[in-house]
């Protein structure tokens, strides 16, 4: 396997063509003596910039100019760039009856109208900044990663000081940006930035971009630019230092085995400064993420660990250089285990306070980038956990077009306490290198990386883990394949693997029509296999699947899937994990199904996101149907359902299972600046209702009150377990 990945690699660096660099539309930015007023109109200050005009239609088609035209002009003075858009609809005369999901800062979705500014400083088309508005005034920025491949490679938890303001007209509404240099990281006595605009109307739906984007990469792929010319060499941007403090009071009960009722007062915060022109230091004191929505729970039907995503603020910004490393269930880092601990008297997972953190990251100069991360969770005697260090440090070198290779290296490792002798204080370390290929034109992509973990326990030649994926993509077919090596020792603390001592197998292909008149945008069939093994067991897992894709020009989604599929039980297992009688370790089941997912069109009121599968299950039956409908009630916000209802039916003696999970969810903005979201989860597989209600005053830009409630019941007897109110204040101020 590793000599398999080796000679991938080695074939990939000797065999890829140097390409010539294209020529890229470009738009030329001209400096202005005066700050522009951001307020949605038009003023004499725009009348010599120079307009990028030609938006290309991405969605339906990518053949033509887009139906609903767009006009961008940029300017620039020594503190902002400044960006307006004159976003046009196909009725010239009427008010545009536009769509957003709420007022509520950072939306997302393909339904809703808003125009997008991609900048690219570094030109490296792998990392950028994006910065949208919609035609209700409401912002949103995020950081590009990973040249953008996929919706995953945006992160919209990046937060910064800029301003916006939008105004509807007839037949047309205007968006103002001005982001301060500042904000953004480039090179001093630069004149060159790669850029993209892009448009999504709800008008069609259509989605168009400046310049032309092909339809089977996504919009925001960073291989696809323009070329932003300065009329001036750059100026290095002055010091750039915020400290955003944050006060709390808090009260707690518990009602569990002995009542215990607590309240408290905390503070600390955080630090953000410029170090050079593209690095950032991050610092922590006493970090506090009660304001962090709770997760959605999930059904647990699984031999192995669920992945949670990581939502805590700190750890999600420049996110890609320390958590792109691996693949989806095998990453060396995963920040959530940071500030969890496990109590050693239950075996429970709980909450584990941090004391500081520090992290140095961003970019060196167009080709290098690099991360530091240090934190140290807090002693807790009561669980016998003693103060713990994690440690990663991250180094990525581009390499040909859009490629690179990166380095990790992971320390996790405890602090000495004499009160706690008894404590466990091994180390746990992982070292890593990773290669992730991406193409000039983004036709080939993938992933190559090998990883090995070291500890007290860990025995020679069963403590890595190698992996290669492979992707193909072109406009009416793709494909990709993976191998991965996984080690029976493979033990990243620090980091995530769903499960060891496996060998795998899988890819996928699929073909794309694509109609020229008719309701359907694209559709077309798929295969996909995937197959695990190991050296005691052979073949453990497969699963092969006949699939059909169906896309409408409304931007509806329906794909459906026939499965055959096999698992093995090297260990008993409960099909229904509800404590009744196991199924035998050395058995295997092999069974057919029907998996489904139906996207609804967003731009309606009530929309839907469906999901499930009906057919076998081990030696028996299951039918499972999740997901969410909403309803919008614009512009002020939405009321969800989420739910998840999973009947399963096993033969004597083995047991059954009804499990239902209800997730109402309300999320109002009563303006630009208060918002109101409460969430209401029943579970009756874990015997718990959890309502988490948040209350958000924005203040000022970046500055924040909430007013957080939490409460716990038994879903059976509606008996409260616990509960919690905090009152948190952050600030963010600008040195």
């Amino acid at each position: 396997m590793k000599f398999v990945i080796s000679l991938v690699i080695t074939t990939l660096c000797l065999g890829l063509p140097a390409v010539a660099q294209a020529q890229h539309d470009t738009i030329q930015v001209n400096k202005i003596p005066n700050p522009i007023k951001i307020d949605g109109v038009l003023d004499e200050a725009w009348a010599n910039a120079a307009v990028a005009t030609d938006f290309w239609q991405y969605f339906p088609m990518d053949t033509s100019l887009a139906g609903n035209p767009t006009e961008v002009r940029l300017l620039y003075d020594d503190n902002f760039i400044y960006y307006v858009a004159i976003a046009k609809n196909r009725l010239p005369d009427v008010m545009g009856a536009y769509v957003t999901p709420s007022l509520r800062r950072d939306f997302r979705g393909e339904a809703n109208d808003a125009v997008t500014f991609t900048i690219d400083p570094f030109q490296d088309e792998t990392n950028a900044f994006q910065f949208g508005v919609n035609p209700f005034g409401v912002q949103r920025e995020g950081l590009l990663v990973n040249g953008a491949n996929g919706s995953s490679d945006l992160d919209q938890a990046w937060d910064n000081k800029w301003f916006a303001a939008a105004k509807q007209y007839k037949g047309y509404w205007i968006a103002e940006m001005a982001i301060p240099f500042k904000t953004l990281r480039y090179k001093e006595n630069s004149r060159f930035w790669n850029a993209k605009f892009y448009r999504i109307s709800s008008d069609g739906p259509e989605r168009s971009s400046w310049p032309k984007v092909p339809r089977q990469y996504p919009i925001i792929n960073l291989a696809y630019h323009g070329v932003m010319a300065f009329d001036q060499a750059l100026k290095k941007p002055g010091a750039n230092v915020s400290i955003i403090p944050y006060t709390l009071a808090n009260y707690t009960e518990n009602r569990v085995d002995v009542r215990n009722f607590q309240s408290g007062f905390s503070t600390g915060g955080d630090a953000k400064i410029a170090v050079g022109p593209a690095l950032n230091l991050d610092l922590t004191i006493n970090p506090d993420f009660s304001q962090v929505e709770v997760d959605q729970q999930v059904a647990n039907l699984d031999r192995f660990e669920i992945f949670f995503p990581e939502r805590r603020q700190f750890f999600l910004e420049n996110a890609d250089l320390f958590a792109g490393f691996g693949s989806d269930n095998l990453r060396p880092f995963f920040s959530r285990r940071i500030g969890i601990a496990r109590d050693t008297a239950t075996g429970l997972n709980v909450q584990n306070p941090i004391y500081l953190g520090a992290r140095l990251s961003g970019k060196l100069d167009k080709n290098w980038r690099m991360g530091l991360l240090s934190m140290q969770s807090a002693r807790d005697y009561e669980i016998a956990q003693p103060s713990t260090n994690y440690t990663v440090g991250v180094l990525q070198r581009k390499v040909f077009s859009r490629s690179n290779i990166g380095f990790i290296a992971i320390n996790k490792q405890a602090i000495r306490d004499k009160l706690l002798e008894q404590a466990p204080y091994d180390y746990n370390r992982v070292v890593g290198v990773d290669y992730n290929l991406a193409s000039k034109d983004n036709r080939w992509t993938g992933k190559f990386f090998h990883h090995q973990s070291f500890d007290p326990g860990s025995k020679a030649g069963k403590n890595s883990v190698s992996a290669a994926t492979l992707s193909y993509t072109v406009v009416n077919w793709d494909f990709d394949l993976t191998v991965q090596d996984v080690g029976a020792n493979f033990n990243p603390e620090a980091g995530f693997a769903r499960r060891t001592d496996y060998r795998r197998a899988a890819g996928n292909f699929n073909w794309k029509f694509y109609p020229k008149k008719g309701s359907l945008q694209s559709h077309g069939p798929g295969i996909d296999f995937d197959v695990l093994g190991n050296d005691t067991y052979g073949t453990t897992d497969w699963d092969l699947n006949l699939m059909y894709n169906l896309r409408f020009r409304n931007s509806t989604i329906l794909d459906l899937r026939l499965r055959r599929e096999f698992v093995f039980l090297f260990d008993a297992f409960d099909p229904t994990n509800s404590g009744g009688l196991k199924l035998p370790a050395g058995t295997g089941y092999a069974y057919n199904l029907l998996r489904y997912h139906l996207v609804t069109d967003a731009r309606q009121p009530i929309y839907a996101d469906i999901a499930g599968r009906i057919g076998q299950y081990f030696n028996g039956s299951r039918i499972n149907v999740e997901g969410t409908l909403n309803y919008r009630r614009q512009p002020f916000g939405i009321f969800g359902l989420s739910f998840s209802y999973n009947r399963i039916r096993l033969p004597q003696p083995y047991a059954d299972a009804n499990y239902i999970l209800i997730g109402p969810k309300i999320d109002l903005s009563f303006s630009r600046s208060l918002f109101w979201t409460t969430f209401i989860q029943c579970n009756n597989q874990i015997n718990n209702v959890n309502i988490n209600s948040r209350l958000q005053w924005r203040f000022r830009p970046v500055s924040d009150i909430f007013l957080v409630y939490t409460d716990n019941y038994y879903s059976e007897t509606y008996v409260n377990k616990n509960r919690a109110l905090v009152l948190k204040c952050t600030y963010w101020l600008n040195l």
